[in-house]
């Protein structure tokens, strides 16, 4: 096949008026992964984010007008078939690929919707298996996948690839066999032929799921992307793996669009639009708001507030911690090292230097003398080998992530238990001090610095890096829950 810097894709598919699916959808697609969309309409959809409301089908004499116009002036590259509504329109598409041949061809069997629902005629799905066999790769959902083999859908990932590869061995077609429908926390997808296409007969990729109810048109997309980067690349499995980043970005970027009440679409466009600043540190606080809830209503926590923690588990806490702050400061010189930029260099450094003078001054005026036990527990080995690890093997964006936790989560647990503390009445309390020292102006301001470093770290990644990122700081968030339990367990 020739290769096309600029792919003509034509689009086979029927609309959808709020944008988010059919041939909108496809169109954006292929203009967001660099090719000029093309589109002959096979439905005229009355629906929103909500659902489907009515379907208007034109003749299949002008699906046929619309088609032999366009292929009568252009040389299409790529085809992508999306909804086709009945055998009379699945007819008249697979005699003009006969005629026209077109170099690559992805069929989306729009069969079952995601509620369920079946989208095509009873009738019509025998004509649209013979459609298979004039398609070089078909892109299904599990409950498509098994409709067109007349079989239950898969109950697990292997038994997807099973039945991949068998309608594969039926049609003599590639297959797409896509998890997003398992309940899984992975996405896994993968290239399934049978008749010598791919280096093995299965080529898997996976990524994280994504939190969104925004996946409007997100099969409608995909398809369209394989079409347009496959005339690009000519490669199936590099095709596959540059979709599914782009794709991945435009799941995770979604809320961002705010469109409709129900099921909004994806961002097509998210390489090309910039991100709010703050985008990374509001998405993260968000994902880890049930661990902070988990450490405001810990033993240790609610005791450290109404003054009634055992001197013993307050001196465990404190000796972990000047365990933890060694290992914290060599992570945080690290981050030093990397930065790049003066300013981030000069925060950091001097971060490292503060935990150092702190472990002393803990050992100074509190360890010192109380016979409290030092050797590094086994929460605090975890968590400051997480640190190093990522501080060995982790980009600066991973680095900043995984260490912003520890101030940021010590302000806000500082900040509540200064609030608590301060309406107990302050007089006599034995952990005052430390309250304080949480809940100042000086620790929250260097919090801030801490987050703004850390958005602009993340504010020009791509969305797997970012995603690591995620990864980190969630680690790091779930060890801050460990440590300040560990006195109740270890003490």
């Amino acid at each position: 096949m020739t290769i096309r810097t600029t792919p003509r894709v034509l689009s086979i598919a029927g609309t959808d008026p709020s944008g988010g699916a059919g041939i909108q959808a496809d169109l954006k697609s292929i203009a967001a992964n660099g090719g000029y969309g093309m589109a002959a309409v096979t439905a005229l959809v009355a629906q929103n984010t909500q659902g489907v409301r009515s379907v208007h089908t034109p003749p299949a004499s002008f699906l046929t007008e619309q088609l032999t116009a366009v292929s009568d002036d252009v040389c299409i590259d790529a085809v992508k078939i999306g909804m086709l509504g009945d055998s009379e329109v699945i007819g008249t598409v697979g005699r003009w690929l006969a005629e026209v041949s077109p170099a690559v061809v992805v069929l989306d069997p729009v069969m079952v919707a995601t509620s369920g629902d079946r989208l095509l005629a009873a009738e019509a799905e025998e004509a649209l298996r013979l459609l298979l066999n004039q398609a070089h790769l078909v892109t299904p959902n599990l409950p498509e996948l098994a409709v067109l083999l007349g079989a239950a859908p898969a109950a697990d990932w292997q038994e997807a690839l099973a039945q991949g590869r068998e309608l594969s061995r039926r049609h003599g077609v590639m297959v797409l066999v896509k998890g997003g429908h398992l309940p899984a926390e992975d996405c896994p997808d993968a290239l399934v032929d049978v008749n010598g296409r791919l280096a093995g007969e299965v080529v898997e990729f996976r990524s994280g799921r994504v939190r969104t109810k925004n996946t409007h048109g997100t099969g409608c997309s995909l398809s369209a992307a394989m079409a347009t980067v496959q005339a690009r690349t000519g490669d199936w499995t590099e095709s596959l793996k540059e979709v599914k980043e782009w794709l991945f970005g435009a799941l995770v970027r979604a809320d961002e669009l705010e469109v409709g009440k129900g099921s909004g679409p994806i961002h097509h466009f998210h390489q090309h639009t910039p991100r709010p600043a703050d985008r990374f540190s509001t998405e993260v606080w968000e994902r880890t708001a049930g661990i902070r809830a988990e450490i405001m209503e810990l033993d240790f926590v609610r005791q450290l507030a109404a003054g009634t923690l055992s001197e013993a588990q307050f001196g465990y806490y404190l000796a972990q911690d000047a365990r933890y702050l060694n290992g914290y400061s060599r992570a945080l010189a690290r981050a030093s090292a990397l930065a790049p930029t003066e300013q981030e260099q000069l925060f950091w450094a001097k971060s490292a230097h503060n935990c150092i003078e702190v472990e002393a001054q803990l050992h100074r005026e509190w360890l010192a003398g109380r016979g409290v036990q030092s050797e590094q527990g086994p929460v605090t080995k975890a968590y400051v080998d997480h640190l190093l690890a990522v501080s060995a093997a982790g980009s600066y964006a991973e680095l900043v992530a995984a260490v912003v936790p520890c101030y940021w989560l010590y302000a806000h647990v500082g900040g509540e238990l200064y609030d608590r503390y301060k309406s107990a009445g302050a007089a006599g309390h034995p952990y005052g001090a430390w309250i304080e020292t949480y809940a100042d102006e000086e620790f929250a301001e260097a919090t801030r610095q801490a987050v703004a470093i850390m958005d602009a770290a993340a504010q020009q990644l791509p969305e797997q890096e970012r995603e690591r990122m995620m990864a980190a700081f969630e680690h790091s968030a779930r060890y801050e829950l460990h440590f300040f339990d560990a006195p109740r367990l270890y003490a």
